[in-house]
């Protein structure tokens, strides 16, 4: 059986990032949490927290934390129905999500605030590459993730969501100096872009889709959807952002599209666990609320 005092310890070793600040969450002493999670780990054979700050759990132990949640959840839904089994006895459930950093600008945070204010589970919102949320589904380090993946990770349950529609945009000034004759393949092998890390290729597929070939220039890194359209008025270089950041500049001229008309579509979905998905049924209807109201 598992021993679920340990479990927790774990689980909540992982969410506050410390022992200590796990102990004062479970009302134990450090001692106790340390030698509980020793213990699991001895009985399974495997270490479940890389110690450090913060403490993070390791691959098996993010399928523990994952498990926790369904029970924390399931909890909470019994003593909905049956509420004389007593309150409840170990604080908030708390659910990992990951969400590509374009959405969460845009039109993820009301789906997350709709689903927060009727509920009493708490979000843990990670943030990665579209291209790259599906990998935490898989690790087992989330419960649901919008990804750019249409295939279900193993386990999981996809909805369709629409598509954030990018736009390739500088500013006036900055087309002058760069693009005073248009884009082609030699002013954009030479014109600085932004790129939000090693993982972005929206600016390399925009610019593949509209010549063909393969691009490379040169680039800014700036890992902030915001800090790209503050990036673009200031004309630090060009990138792509979505319509919904830019429509008012474009509109007020402060910002120009690069070649009009050229857009990049970016379909995105939703996939939570099938474990989860019954639980999760209020935040995946916010969820794709919002989309409809947002994307296209």
């Amino acid at each position: 059986m598992i021993d679920y005092s340990a479990a927790l310890a774990v689980a909540r070793i992982v969410q506050t990032g410390s022992f200590e600040k796990a102990a004062r969450a479970l009302n134990v002493t450090p001692s106790a949490i340390s030698q509980r999670v020793r213990q699991l780990e001895e009985r399974m054979g495997t270490v479940l927290i890389e110690r450090g700050t913060p403490c993070i759990a390791t691959e098996k132990g993010a399928w523990l934390c994952r498990h926790m949640e369904l029970v924390g959840m399931l909890e909470n839904d019994l003593l909905k129905h049956l509420p004389s089994l007593g309150a409840e006895q170990t604080g908030p459930t708390t659910v990992d999500i990951a969400v590509n950093a374009d959405s969460l600008g845009t039109w993820f945070l009301p789906a997350a605030a709709a689903f927060a204010e009727n509920s009493t589970v708490l979000l843990n919102i990670t943030v990665d590459d579209q291209e790259h949320t599906a990998e935490a589904l898989r690790r087992g380090r989330v419960l649901a993730a919008v990804t750019a993946l249409a295939e279900p990770v193993a386990g999981c349950r996809t909805i369709p969501l629409g598509r954030l529609r990018y736009l390739a945009t500088a500013s006036p000034d900055f087309m002058r100096r760069h693009f005073p004759d248009g884009v082609t393949k030699e002013t954009l092998t030479r014109a600085p872009a932004l790129t939000f890390n090693q993982k972005d290729l929206l600016q390399s597929d925009w610019a593949t889709n509209l010549l063909g070939e393969t691009v490379s220039g040169p680039s800014h890194f700036l890992p902030s959807t915001h800090g790209f359209v503050d990036a673009c008025l200031r004309s630090m270089g060009w990138c792509l952002n979505p319509i919904h950041l830019v429509r008012d500049h474009l509109a007020a001229g402060r910002l120009v599209e690069l070649v009009p008309g050229a857009v990049l579509d970016v379909s995105l979905y939703w996939q939570v666990s099938r474990l989860a998905a019954g639980q999760f049924a209020d935040l995946t209807n916010a969820v794709v609320e919002a989309a409809r109201r947002e994307l296209l």
